[in-house]
């Protein structure tokens, strides 16, 4: 560690997926806030580092040991310390900043495209696949997709592709994709039938017509950032990509340790993450890591449990979000003119 500490910026970026700095200030807020510490013959800042090591690079306790120069055992034990001290850094760091929301968001504010019709909207709800390693016998409930077992993880995440809200841990045959969203209060779903996603448009050769065209683009944009945050995040922590052999819920706690670093490095004074500056410096860039293991093409409304009767959403539910949107649709219609 100490080698590292003292070394070349980019090889410990490599190593423990933050920078020096971001490194060192995470490592003292846990030490002193959340109960991370090491013993006689193993510093924190080691401990904390081979967490690190073991979330970023997917490498088994044999290879983490003979890097760090400690027993498997030492390594397996304090793999579970830090992990318990990222779980209880979640409790305080995945929520709002604001958490009465009495402030309209600054990417929605500063923007003339959102501002000031969706001034309301708090953030983006949607959920991934993270690779899973479950026992043959109980795999038919996790197996998604492409054929392989996965955990379903929803999350709401802010403008500042901050996760806010998370539920890991879900059998991967339930899940329903964003359009398969009823229209109830609270979320507000784009219009049914109609060009939606960024791709649509962008190989579209006319041009958007109609304010239902023109809110789907407007939604699609603004609500781009919870694929963005999910791409961020599984491609930083690559052991979401091939679980280790874990209990599953151990994998669920990798899960909100992961997210947990996430927001840290994100909320961090600093701002130098590479992996967010990528989608600062281009709101359409997508980490490609964020449509791995997707149970349904997007924009599916039907329940993916082939044992129960599919359910199509008709789009007529909560007459007062279904107002809104209109609303807001006509709105961004007159807006241009």
């Amino acid at each position: 560690m100490a080698e590292l500490l003292t070394g070349h910026p980019g090889r410990f970026f490599d190593n423990f997926r933050m920078s020096k700095q971001i490194f060192l200030d995470l490592l003292i807020l846990l030490e002193e806030s959340y109960g991370l510490k090491g013993s006689r013959r193993t510093a924190t800042k080691e401990v904390l580092g081979m967490t690190l090591y073991i979330l970023g690079h997917h490498e088994t306790l044999r290879k983490t040991s003979e890097r760090f120069q400690h027993s498997t055992e030492t390594v397996s034990r304090f793999f579970e310390e830090g992990l318990r001290a990222l779980t209880r850094l979640s409790m305080d760091i995945i929520a709002p900043t604001d958490p009465q929301f009495e402030g309209i968001p600054a990417h929605i504010q500063n923007d003339d495209r959102y501002m000031p019709f969706f001034k309301d909207c708090i953030g983006a709800i949607d959920g991934t696949h993270v690779d899973a390693c479950i026992p043959i016998h109980e795999q038919v409930a996790y197996i998604g997709r492409h054929g392989s077992p996965t955990q379903n993880v929803m999350a709401v995440c802010d403008f500042n592709m901050c996760f806010t809200y998370i539920v890991p841990g879900w059998e991967g045959k339930y899940y329903l994709v964003d359009a398969g969203y009823p229209l109830e209060t609270g979320l507000l779903k784009p219009f049914p039938e109609t060009r939606y996603h960024l791709a649509d448009f962008a190989r579209g050769n006319r041009y958007i017509e109609g304010r239902r065209e023109i809110f789907n683009q407007a939604h699609s944009s603004l609500r781009s950032v919870i694929e963005r945050s999910f791409g961020v995040w599984k491609n930083k922590w690559r052991i979401l990509r091939k679980m280790p052999q874990y209990s599953f819920s151990k994998q669920c706690v990798i899960v909100v340790a992961t997210m947990t670093l996430h927001n840290y490095i994100r909320r961090h004074p600093s701002r130098v993450d590479p992996g967010f500056r990528a989608c600062d410096l281009d709101e359409t860039f997508v980490h490609p890591e964020a449509f791995e293991h997707r149970t349904q093409r997007r924009g599916t409304v039907r329940v993916t449990n082939p044992i129960v009767e599919p359910v199509i959403y008709d789009g007529t539910g909560a007459p007062e979000m279904s107002a809104l949107r209109e609303f807001i649709a006509h709105q961004l219609e007159n807006a241009r003119g």
